[in-house]
């Protein structure tokens, strides 16, 4: 039964390579909302045109696998992360995603730089880079994983409850390299805007964010986005390469 579900849904995720998007992309824009722009998608992936919270439980989400859908839902939070298989420099992204509640997933630049996406609705606490649009912060994982920074708070809390689509807009501006490969510019991002309402601007990254912090930086890198920490669906996902300046 569990082989027959696993080939069902993947027959389902495959059968949305070809199809177009339910709106014209605007003009330079990728679409994202196909299988093989990634390095691997796992076949648990569950292809629909609905989600919602699991009405017996709001940690989780549900949805019932369609052909032809445009919302990719990873149920349990428990899938491997997507890569691209294009690296990209300065661009622009858009994503719209579900999450369940307390649900924890991310935005990853070049892999490394997250803009944290987290059931941050309604908190009173201070938000940090740990919140829903903020930039991760920095992590020691040599005993247990733990944050050696705040990173970097979103202006605003800007989140929405859990089970309510959200839209995360991001420009990207790559680290810059001279022609022995030293870094002469950190990255920035330019420009995030969450639900409408900026949440960063001309914000410089001195290092990559969590555990990566220390790795060494390059000038493109893969768009990545997080699965395997929490529930989390998206759609309309695409990217728009910029020239570099």
């Amino acid at each position: 039964m569990r082989l027959l579900l696993s080939i069902s849904l993947f027959t389902a995720l495959a059968a949305l390579a070809p199809a177009a998007p339910a709106d014209p992309l605007p003009k330079g824009w990728t679409d994202l909302m196909k299988p093989d722009v990634w390095k691997k998608v796992d076949p648990k992936w569950i292809v629909t045109d609905e989600v919602k919270l699991n009405p017996e439980k709001a940690n989780r989400l549900a949805a019932t696998a369609k052909d032809g859908g445009t919302i990719w839902v990873n149920g349990d939070g428990r899938l491997p992360n997507l890569y691209t298989k294009q690296d990209y420099g300065d661009c622009e992204v858009h994503v719209e995603f579900v999450i369940a509640k307390g649900s924890n997933a991310g935005l990853k630049l070049h892999g490394v730089y997250e803009v944290q996406i987290l059931d941050s609705f309604g908190t009173k606490k201070k938000v940090t880079g740990d919140s829903m649009g903020g930039i991760y912060p920095r992590a020691d994982d040599s005993r247990g994983y733990k944050h050696i920074d705040e990173g970097i708070a979103p202006k605003v809390n800007a989140a929405k409850p859990p089970g309510e689509w959200q839209t995360l807009d991001v420009v990207w501006k790559s680290p810059r390299f001279d022609a022995k490969g030293e870094k002469t510019a950190n990255a920035v991002v330019v420009k995030a805007t969450l639900n409408g309402e900026v949440i960063h601007e001309n914000q410089e990254l001195k290092t990559p964010t969590g555990a990566n912090w220390n790795k060494k930086e390059t000038a493109t890198g893969p768009l990545m986005l997080q699965a395997d920490h929490g529930p989390f669906a998206f759609r309309n996902v695409r990217i728009k390469p910029a020239k570099k300046d």
